[in-house]
């Protein structure tokens, strides 16, 4: 037991020795962040209307579910 427990322990102090430095594998520049920022702009200039419509045909169903029921009392 003393055994596997000090495996376990050996492997996890080792852990952080195989993290990868990101400051040398990144090195693209400011144009690239700022076609990736566009392309997020865009994306969430198409989820607002998408949103409002969702939000929009729900008020809808419920109002006409709501009529629906009146109805039927």
């Amino acid at each position: 037991m003393k055994a596997i427990l000090s495996t376990l322990t050996l492997s996890l102090l080792a852990v952080p020795a195989f993290a990868v430095d990101t400051t040398q594998t990144y090195n693209s520049g400011i144009l690239v962040l700022l076609f990736v920022g566009f392309c997020a702009l865009l994306i969430v200039a198409q989820l607002v209307p998408a949103v409002l419509t969702l939000f929009g045909m729900t008020k809808a169903a419920v109002e006409g579910s709501r009529k629906t029921a009146a109805a039927k009392n």
